[in-house]
């Protein structure tokens, strides 16, 4: 993701980025089942994807943070 989407996404409410963590978790598992039968087009988008994930969970846990701290 880029900068732009990650600000964006920093904005956006929990429950809209657990939506999209489901999304992409969703995503991945069909990235996974073409890898697994020979049909993924683009392997990078496999690592693509997990980063995603892994860039919206610490957004999620930075938030979570702030409002045990508040």
């Amino acid at each position: 993701m880029k900068a732009k989407e990650l600000k964006e996404l920093k904005q956006s409410s929990p429950q809209d980025l657990k939506e999209k963590v489901g999304d992409l978790k969703a995503e991945l598992f069909n990235l996974r089942f073409q890898l697994a039968t020979g049909q993924l087009e683009n392997p990078m988008r496999i690592r693509q994807v997990k980063k995603s994930i892994a860039q919206i969970k610490t957004i999620l846990r930075e938030e979570e943070l702030k409002a045990i701290r508040q």
